[in-house]
């Protein structure tokens, strides 16, 4: 008897979970609208020398540093994301991160595959055994705020980490964890990935989800299976969804990020891990983190990076906003400036503490790169994790079937639901 096949969309967080879930029980085909990941190599000095030039003038130019990061924009902010084998978690920080509060809400328990994600990856705390004289001072600092930090547990074999700073655009050594990893496991247990293939749209016939249209190396073509799972991000996936004829909601999340800086002789923050330890607040977070978008792009930003300190805010935003074909709309409510306001005037009092007054102080550009919701999950769905609007053998393993913003780092816990979703395909 044949296998029965199953195209995996995407090859992120819930993509490459899915796909190295489901190889065996199906023959899997994984389809990427990228290619191979290239990190960045060289000196981030000799690039930072560019900067007067004017060569980088428009953020969406970070593709001329990074070609498998993506920038668009929206009304407010500056939109990131990935594009590529392993998607966006080769240009995360490697936050390894559990906030599943919102979908225990609904009754939707992920307990088993939580504990199994620790089991199978590199999840640790130990770096802060390597922490230079500026985080432990950072830290130290948060604890004297009542910010009550929390190391954050990261994908990360601390061994093989030289503390570059380097995590979010390609870490040299490995140390890093990112999906590519899975999408090796399922190629060598005898999945297919096929990488620059766009695709467009679901083919449905009689209620049945039967193939893909996709675009590969710009041919038009077409790929059947019996079963299709859609991962290819927050902003991708419902515009696949809507051109299948499958409306989604207006309720686009993305955790706004703004980074509050200054500047201080050799504070060398450029020199450690990024988002080392985190503060959980109502409705955002803080974390030191180096913004290399601000850095190129933020003419208040041109100083040596070796004497940037800065300081990360990442809001969980209220679920409105939508994307079209043309652009993405999102901005920023009332209540997300108010939450905003109060997280940069901790931001202010944090550079303060540690040796930078005011004057000295700059804002990054305000960005995200998190997007999600728009075919949010409901209770009555807890079971099946599928939305009725879809085919029945049509499922979506990423955050846009989160129910709520997380301002948190999303990618253990949408691996966690991309696993069970990929459990309760192989159950039926």
């Amino acid at each position: 008897m044949n296998k029965k096949t199953a195209i995996v969309v995407g090859t992120g967080a819930g993509g490459a979970q899915v796909a190295k879930k489901l190889q065996g029980d199906y023959q899997v085909t994984m389809l990427e609208a990228g290619k191979e990941f290239k990190p960045f190599h060289y000196s981030i000095d000799g690039f930072a020398r560019l900067r007067k030039s004017g060569m980088f003038f428009d953020e969406r130019l970070i593709r001329l540093l990074l070609p498998n990061m993506i920038v668009d924009k929206s009304e407010d902010m500056v939109m990131v994301y990935g594009k590529g084998v392993g998607g966006t978690t080769t240009l995360a920080t490697g936050n390894a991160v559990r906030y599943d509060g919102d979908l225990k809400k609904l009754g939707i328990d992920l307990d088993d595959q939580f504990t199994q994600l620790y089991k199978e990856l590199p999840i640790t705390t130990h770096h802060q055994y390597q922490w230079t004289d500026t985080t432990k001072k950072m830290y130290q600092i948060f604890e004297d705020m009542g910010l009550n930090p929390i190391i954050t547990p990261k994908f990360l074999r601390p061994e093989s980490c030289i503390e570059c700073g380097h995590c979010a655009i390609g870490c040299p050594t490995g140390a890093k964890w990112d999906t590519r990893e899975l999408v090796t496991q399922a190629v060598e247990n005898g999945a297919t990935l096929i990488t620059d293939c766009t695709v467009t749209d679901i083919k449905i016939e009689d209620g049945k989800a039967i193939a893909v249209n996709a675009k590969h190396k710009g041919r038009k073509t077409t790929y059947e299976a019996d079963v299709i799972v859609l991962a290819a991000g927050g902003f991708n996936t419902p515009l696949i969804l809507e051109h299948s004829g499958i409306e989604c909601d207006k309720t686009l999340f993305v955790d706004p990020v703004l980074c509050v800086a200054g500047e201080l002789d050799s504070i060398g923050q450029d020199q450690q891990i990024l988002m080392p330890f985190i503060s959980q607040q109502d409705g955002y977070i803080l974390s030191p983190y180096m913004d290399y978008l601000s850095f190129f792009f933020n003419k208040k930003w041109h100083h040596p990076m070796k004497n940037i300190a800065s300081m990360m805010i990442k809001l969980a935003d209220v679920e409105t906003g939508y994307v079209t074909d043309k652009a993405i709309h999102k901005q920023m409510t009332g209540k997300d400036n108010a939450t905003m306001a109060k997280a940069i005037g901790q931001s202010r009092e944090f550079l303060a503490r540690l040796g930078i007054p005011e004057y000295n102080q700059f804002m990054g550009t305000l960005n995200a790169g998190h997007p999600g919701g728009m075919l949010p999950l409901k209770e009555e769905q807890k079971d099946t994790l599928h939305d009725d609007r879809l085919p029945a053998n049509l499922y979506v393993a990423d955050a846009t079937i989160l129910p709520k913003a997380m301002g948190n780092p999303p990618i253990l816990t949408i691996m966690a639901l991309a696993g069970k979703i990929a459990d309760i395909i192989k159950e039926q």
